[in-house]
């Protein structure tokens, strides 16, 4: 099974054909259902969602049997879901490989020819399904025909994709502060759980740290309690080491490093590798995610340029690199737009760098 990534997914989206059925494989809580969602209703269509480890029986997805008084048949009531409008939807069934055996085999024609029933899905619908992987879950085994319906995926999406979202999505500091330094938390560490796991154990993953964040935003100094709280989202190990990394002195962050250089540069020139690279992940996110004033602009681009040059120097060369390497990975398009609009001359070094490696 291939791995992608968020970037190389949606790059997918774009390229499938819509009668092409996709199935995403990957733990809970790394964000499958939410990317799909906004993926496509930005483009129009209504999503709909499905949770076929909840249903019981076929009828919760084919709707109830009624008799039809003049065929003398049995025909069956659409769904809630189905779209009598005759609008393309985008059907998201979630959890499949969770589902009871006999609602799987109601799948298999939809998968197939896009029917339910006899009820055909309108012209342009897609189907998308997610399933998934680990020794942690009840799972259903697949039949073999089932998936030949669909392009299969394991879904991988990287640290740095989260931050980027996180950043938009205003999420605490702290948090992306410690997942961007400590990024094996971000879905948890394997060797840390207990060999006899109780089934009520927590871990982290990418939607508890979003629950941190909302629990600890409006907190202005973390106690112990804060603790005990988060460590009912993410766990006691993850909740120790975010609390050590939350009390403790934080690395700067791309904001403060474009648009009040001067006053950290001396913090900053001591930093190790490490500590750059986090830092140079933190440049990149706030200059694809900001929202700068014309004044903001001409000073980021200004404080770029003397980052670079602090970079520049022989002691941090390998920290040039690694921001370089960023910046050829094509994760931050509207952090080189910007530039390209606003500092050709450290796009020009950049430019340069990587041709060299």
């Amino acid at each position: 099974m291939i791995n992608i990534n968020t970037t190389e997914l949606i790059e997918i989206l774009d390229k499938t054909p819509e009668n092409q059925n996709i199935m995403l494989v990957g733990k809970h809580g790394i964000g499958k259902s939410e990317i799909l969602t906004q993926y496509y209703t930005q483009k129009g269509y209504k999503v709909v969602a499905l949770f076929l480890g909840q249903m019981s029986d076929p009828g919760d997805l084919i709707g109830l049997p009624i008799k039809n008084d003049k065929s003398q048949r049995t025909d069956f009531l659409p769904p809630y879901w189905f779209p009598l409008d005759n609008q393309p939807v985008v059907l998201f069934l979630d959890e499949l490989n969770r589902a009871r055996p006999e609602v799987l085999q109601t799948i298999m024609d939809l998968a197939l020819n896009r029917k339910l029933a006899g009820r055909t899905l309108p012209n342009g619908s897609r189907l998308i399904s997610a399933v998934n992987d680990g020794e942690e879950y009840q799972l259903t085994d697949l039949d073999p025909a089932l998936v030949s319906r669909f392009n299969v995926y394991g879904f991988r999406p990287t640290y740095k994709e989260w931050l980027l979202w996180a950043e938009k999505q205003k999420l605490d500091t702290r948090v992306t502060d410690f997942i961007a330094s400590n990024p094996d938390w971000l879905d948890g560490i394997a060797a840390d759980r207990p060999q006899f796991d109780t089934g009520l154990e927590k871990y982290p993953d990418r939607r508890a740290w979003k629950k941190v964040s909302d629990i600890v935003l409006p907190i202005k100094e973390l106690h112990e309690i804060d603790q005990k709280i988060i460590a009912g989202v993410v766990g006691v190990q993850a909740a120790q080491k975010f609390y050590a990394s939350a009390s403790a002195a934080k690395i700067i962050g791309g904001k403060e490093v474009l648009l009040d250089f001067d006053k950290v540069k001396s913090k900053i020139a001591k930093y190790k590798v490490h500590q750059f690279s986090v830092l140079n992940d933190g440049v990149y996110r706030f200059l694809e995610t900001a929202d700068l004033s014309a004044a903001d602009i001409a000073t980021a681009a200004d404080n770029l340029k003397k980052y670079i040059a602090l970079l520049e120097s022989s002691k941090n060369k390998e920290a040039l690199a690694h921001f370089a390497s960023v910046f050829s990975q094509g994760l931050y398009p509207k952090a080189v737009a910007y530039m390209v609009s606003n500092a050709v001359e450290v796009y020009q070094k950049l430019i340069d760098f990587v041709s060299k490696l």
